[in-house]
């Protein structure tokens, strides 16, 4: 069944949504030019995506724990990996995006809520070999099977952990020195994802990138993301409607993009 409010979120993101060529920022016509719009395919999309294939015909049933506001799609419980993997995972187009965006900030350390199967996490794995990964799952029989596929993408800088993100989460980012990148895919809730960005605020810097995805999700997540551009902490935000790029560069005027992907 459609759901016709995504469906006006959508169309009223789209058409003030500008192309690389109405945006007046150098720092955003660059992140634009050179990685949101770069349709250039690269060795690891290839490598990746076999994974994503073999797990859309994965015909295994798992008993899925949603800690979270769960799937529009799938209430039931007890799901086929190839289900999950048809309905949950990142689209190629998105999982790239957040790869590029990965390997041109070139981070130290990364936090991801929500594995799902372990394919964007991959990506991230690729784009930052040399990075920390912190990668939190809240279902456990997901979970597993995330291992499964880290384990076959050799992605052996990823620390996967199962677990409720309210209660992981503030731990790791009180050991951390920095969070470089971090991208909140899980729980989609807006109290929930104030929270994981509050809790951040303390170890972000200049070169820091925070992605939120499904900003248009609900009412609530629309309204997480409008109190998180109009933090004063940050400064740039790009707003692709599927996901939400947040900056805090010293210096810089604060702006807000809407940009066509």
């Amino acid at each position: 069944m459609v759901n016709l409010q995504f469906v006006r979120n959508y169309l009223q993101h789209y058409f003030p949504a500008k192309t690389r060529h109405g945006v007046h920022s150098p720092f955003v016509y660059r992140l634009v030019d050179e990685v949101i719009y770069d349709t250039g395919a690269k060795p690891v999309y290839h490598e990746i995506e076999a994974l994503r294939r073999q797990l859309l015909h994965d015909e295994r049933s798992i008993t899925v724990t949603d800690l979270g506001a769960g799937s529009h799609v799938n209430k039931n419980r007890t799901r086929q990996v190839k289900q999950i993997a048809r309905h949950a995972l990142k689209p190629p187009k998105l999982a790239q995006l957040i790869y590029r965006l990965a390997a041109r900030s070139d981070p130290s350390t990364i936090i991801e809520l929500g594995t799902c199967l372990g394919i964007t996490t991959s990506y991230l794995s690729k784009a930052a070999p040399k990075a920390r990964i912190i990668s939190i799952e809240g279902c456990p029989q997901t979970s597993a099977i995330a291992g499964e596929t880290l384990k076959q993408a050799s992605a052996a800088n990823v620390e996967l952990l199962t677990g409720n993100f309210d209660t992981i989460l503030p731990g790791i980012i009180h050991d951390l020195d920095r969070i470089d990148f971090m991208f909140i895919d899980g729980n989609h809730r807006k109290d929930a994802t104030l929270s994981y960005f509050n809790w951040s605020l303390p170890k972000v810097h200049e070169d820091t990138i925070l992605i939120f995805d499904d900003i248009y999700w609900s009412a609530g997540m629309m309204e997480a993301w409008q109190r998180i551009k109009d933090h004063p902490q940050v400064t740039v935000t790009v707003d692709l409607f599927w996901i939400g790029l947040v900056f805090f560069k010293t210096g810089q005027a604060k702006e807000h993009f809407k940009i066509r992907y």
